[in-house]
């Protein structure tokens, strides 16, 4: 099977090779139980063997076989596609968390593809991430918890990883994370993406819908910071803080929750993308976190 290199990357990284081996299989008994047939594997994931499908009655879809990593996450992403019912994220068809596979709405190209100013990416994604904020009374992971979770993963993979940053840039992330748990205010909480960026923006007529959801109950401020760390050398070609500034007047939030996310989300996803071998986004991440570290 033609598998993306990243996804069996990280499939090897969490001790899931297994799975690959088995996809083939899983593949043909979600065809036969779903009515549809696979027909194009799509690029660009990390996290998931996803590709195009016909269903049998001749609409288009997407399937998506998320690696077993954690059930949770699994479970938190169609938890997010049946409440918001296509507004804002593609609609959901068939999911089966044990298996770990969804079955939902094909979309167009992505924003990445269209070569747009990164002024209107960001105008577009805060369109996007609008739709899908709303209050909810829902199982979710809180921002406060994801915080603390960014953090473990921070002090872990910086060591694992033969520790390619300078500790105060770690500090510094470490310290982010933690005002923002202590800033938690579930009054102010509501349903957010978890992964705003423009490869998770994918066009749907005149406007856009996001794809691969993390879902989290936090503040909205924590998708803005997902804008924030990407982009990473465009960010050093001019004041870091000024796009925090930016994103906060296009939402009316606060640009320095938006900040201390970015910073937070910039180191944690560095490491990941450097211990996946994604290159060279992922050095690129961790050299705009040592410039805004001198920055600040």
């Amino acid at each position: 099977m033609d598998i993306p290199e990243v996804v069996r990357n990280k499939a090897a990284v969490v001790g899931a090779l297994d799975w690959v081996r088995r996809l083939p299989g899983l593949i043909g008994d979600l065809e036969a139980e779903w009515s549809f047939r696979v027909t194009r594997p799509l690029k660009g994931a990390t996290e998931a063997y996803v590709a195009e499908a016909d269903l049998a009655g001749g609409g288009k879809a997407v399937l998506k076989l998320l690696i077993p990593r954690d059930s949770m996450a699994v479970a938190n992403e169609i938890e997010v596609l049946r409440v918001v019912e296509g507004d804002g994220c593609p609609l959901l068809y068939r999911a089966d968390p044990h298996r770990g596979a969804i079955l939902m709405e094909r979309l167009g190209p992505s924003l990445e593809t269209m070569g747009m100013p990164i002024e209107r990416r960001h105008q577009i994604l805060c369109e996007a991430a609008r739709r899908i904020w709303r209050p909810v009374d829902l199982d979710l992971p809180s921002g406060a918890e994801k915080a603390g979770q960014l953090i473990d993963f921070i002090l872990e993979k910086w060591e694992t990883l033969g520790r390619p940053l300078p500790n105060a840039v770690i500090d510094h992330a470490v310290r982010c994370a933690r005002s923002r748990i202590e800033a938690h205010d579930p009054a102010r909480s509501m349903l957010v993406h978890g992964d705003v960026h423009q490869w998770n923006a994918l066009s749907d007529g005149d406007g856009f819908k996001l794809i691969d959801p993390d879902g989290l109950v936090a503040e909205p401020e924590y998708d803005l910071g997902i804008i924030m760390r990407e982009d990473p050398i465009e960010l050093t070609m001019s004041n870091p803080y000024e796009r925090a500034a930016s994103l906060a007047s296009l939402t009316g939030l606060d640009p320095e929750a938006i900040w201390e996310w970015g910073i937070v989300e910039r180191v944690s996803t560095g490491l990941l993308l450097t211990e996946i071998d994604l290159q060279p986004v992922g050095g690129q991440m961790l050299a705009a976190a040592e410039y805004v570290t001198r920055s600040s």
